[in-house]
């Protein structure tokens, strides 16, 4: 389906971001990787995912808090494959803690790897997409974009950033070619959750066992995380022709949460 398009996924070197990046190299997709990690399992994961699928790989290691290291990242998937046509925007971290006790520092680094890297990346991607008169924009976003949960102020705020940009971006691509979504998942059991858990653990003097069953998964009706496979479906589909109509949406795919 994606056979001679290129894709980037920020935050791909583990969890969702890997997962979709898979799930598009399978599609025929040549794929720049991009995150932290240690150089030789990043390594190991870019040659898995070449050789598995056959398609170019690369990584970046950019770091999407600075918009400079963004620009540079489509800028070098450009030069590396001749364009950028679908554009993840999937990079996040997350802090827990009551608002009068949020640190300063890392409210700033969550708007920065959140929503600010979003905007430069796609403000960075859409000259080519629009050249093309074609392009996929899919933001990652969560549950917490659609709704609020307490002491994550800073990730909810740039979550539900994200959302409104997406729908901004779709409106002013609407004639274009260039389509432009948010995927809300809820919890998948990710590094980022799993960090979550441990926190919570410690918070509350609990088993992880009750943790995920009483706090982690206590909003979605289903009981079960969400599987990172689903959530690459999800964005496989978004970049197909049959969903060219789809554009400006926020997507859950949450086990419930949201339907309550």
């Amino acid at each position: 389906m994606l056979k001679n398009k290129s894709v980037v996924v920020t935050g791909s070197t583990s969890g969702i971001g890997f997962g979709i990046a898979q799930a598009m190299a399978r599609s025929g997709a040549n794929v720049m990787l991009n995150g932290f990690g240690e150089a030789t399992m990043i390594e190991k994961l870019r040659s898995y995912l070449a050789t598995e699928t056959g398609v170019l790989v690369l990584h970046h290691p950019a770091d999407v808090s600075q918009p400079a290291e963004v620009a540079a990242l489509i800028a070098a998937t450009e030069s590396a494959f001749g364009s950028v046509d679908v554009l993840v925007n999937n990079a996040g971290i997350q802090h827990v803690a009551p608002i009068d006790e949020f640190p300063d520092e890392k409210w700033t680094a969550i708007q920065n790897i959140v929503l600010n890297s979003s905007y430069h990346a796609i403000k960075a991607a859409l000259p080519g997409m629009k050249a093309r008169n074609w392009g996929r924009i899919i933001n990652l976003v969560s549950a917490h974009g659609l709704v609020a949960s307490p002491f994550k102020s800073a990730y909810v705020t740039a979550k539900h950033g994200q959302i409104g940009l997406t729908k901004t971006v779709a409106l002013e691509v609407a004639e274009t070619g260039i389509t432009c979504n948010a995927i809300c998942p809820g919890y998948v059991r990710t590094p980022l959750v799993e960090g979550q858990i441990e926190a919570q653990a410690k918070a509350h003097n609990l088993p992880h066992d009750q943790v995920i069953r009483e706090v982690i998964l206590a909003a979605q009706p289903t009981k079960r995380f969400v599987e990172i496979e689903e959530v690459a479906a999800l964005a496989l589909f978004l970049c197909s022709d049959a969903a060219k109509s789809i554009t400006g949406a926020a997507i859950p795919i949450d086990g419930g949460w949201t339907a309550r």
